[in-house]
């Protein structure tokens, strides 16, 4: 299917934006760019009735359930653990038990390393709840129609805020819609499809007491990062129960997203209620149509902001985000949001290692997935692509 060129304000560059914006987003949209090939489940366990790719990736799209709940085990392995630190440290936040707020921005960036154990529920777009439990404390995110709580109970902190008056339903969802679950990074990865990689229909597997059938996706392109996909389909609902990003060359997942326990029936009331405990500290985020408006307009000229400096170069896995970043932000002293100080030419340096080409120089950061090239002229590439890919793009 031929695709329209983009104005500077389309749907389609505003999503090609997004797309590089978060490492594990970025990850399962590279992935996602899909050539349909026509396979027939092989012999396996449960035995299944066939099914071509096709007719799966249809029933996925075409699932219905609106209520589950259950057990997720969530791994991430990048290979950026002090990255994902200074993350976590330039937000403000430092995990559960001594973070510096329950803010959903300061708590999730977490989830970029390590294994962890989420315990989900979901009954309609109305109302959610994801919490991240760990031995001595649990962090919680509950949507429950316009009121979105936060609960850290490691330093007994809760955040609140409200969609404004007239908001429609479902306008508090923001911080619940992370990659979190299996179902969430199938989605991302089946949003686009054209013909840079092949899928098939690889058998099936017991998921969480589940029948499933594993979708595989795999690239077709060179210079992608990424080996193969793999997406573990519920037989009945459709629903993605396990999610699997392998990169090039290696064994080892990236991300590995599944559920271990899992119930398609609705949860109850009391699921989606919270009620900050004796003596917590809770913080409210603006809310009202005033408050809306401003934090619009200033989300929506930073949004502008950044596509204005945004270029796609290549297709499909590879795909490059080129970045005109503004003057002067990739050097000198920057502040955290805890008011300390951190000068951003070393730190970048610190990730990293100097490469040259006919562009100059600059710092290449890489991780197990998605790698960046910054130049020391101020230009960013990113993509879920080989080095080489990110030295000759900087170098057109």
């Amino acid at each position: 299917m031929a695709r329209i060129p983009a104005t500077d304000d389309s749907p389609e560059r505003r999503r090609k934006a997004i797309r590089y914006a978060v490492p594990v987003l970025a990850a399962g949209v590279a992935a996602a760019t899909i050539g349909l090939v026509p396979a027939l489940a092989s012999a396996g366990s449960p035995n299944l009735p066939d099914i071509t790719a096709k007719k799966l990736i249809e029933k996925i799209a075409v699932s219905d359930t609106q209520t589950i709940s259950g057990s997720v085990k969530f791994s991430t392995d990048f290979g950026l653990p002090a990255i994902a630190s200074a993350f976590g440290s330039s937000l403000g936040g430092s995990g559960t038990g001594g973070s510096a707020s329950a803010n959903p921005n300061d708590q999730l960036t977490k989830l970029l390393t390590g294994t962890h154990t989420l315990q989900v529920a979901a009954d309609g777009p109305d109302r959610q709840k994801v919490s991240i439990v760990e031995s001595a404390a649990e962090y919680s995110v509950i949507h429950n129609g316009n009121d979105v709580w936060a609960y850290d109970s490691g330093s007994n902190q809760a955040y609140h805020s409200t969609a404004p008056q007239g908001a429609k339903s479902g306008a508090g969802t923001d911080h619940t819609s992370s990659t979190l679950t299996p179902q969430q990074a199938a989605d991302q990865a089946l949003k686009a499809v054209d013909s840079t990689t092949s899928v098939t229909v690889d058998g099936t597997a017991k998921v969480a007491g589940r029948d499933a059938y594993q979708l595989l996706i795999k690239p077709t392109q060179a210079d992608t990062t990424v080996g193969s996909i793999r997406i573990a389909v519920d037989s009945a609902t459709g629903v993605p129960l396990k999610f699997t990003l392998t990169p090039k060359g290696s064994a080892k997942p990236a991300v590995d997203i599944g559920f271990t326990k899992v119930d398609f029936g609705k949860p109850a009331a009391s699921t989606f209620t919270f009620t900050p405990p004796k003596g917590a500290k809770v913080t409210t985020e603006k809310s009202g149509a005033d408050a809306a408006k401003k934090d619009g307009t200033k989300a929506q000229d930073n949004a502008k902001s950044a596509l204005d400096g945004l270029n796609v170069i290549g297709t499909g896995w590879d795909s490059i985000a080129e970045l005109k970043t503004p003057k002067g932000s990739l050097t000198g002293q920057q502040s955290n949001t805890k008011g300390s100080t951190f000068d951003t030419q070393s730190l970048i340096s610190s990730f990293g290692k100097t490469v040259k080409g006919s562009f100059g120089s600059g710092t290449f950061v890489s991780t197990r997935v998605v790698n960046a090239l910054i130049t020391d002229s101020g230009k960013v590439y990113v993509g879920a692509v080989s080095q080489d890919a990110l030295v000759k793009a900087a170098s057109k």
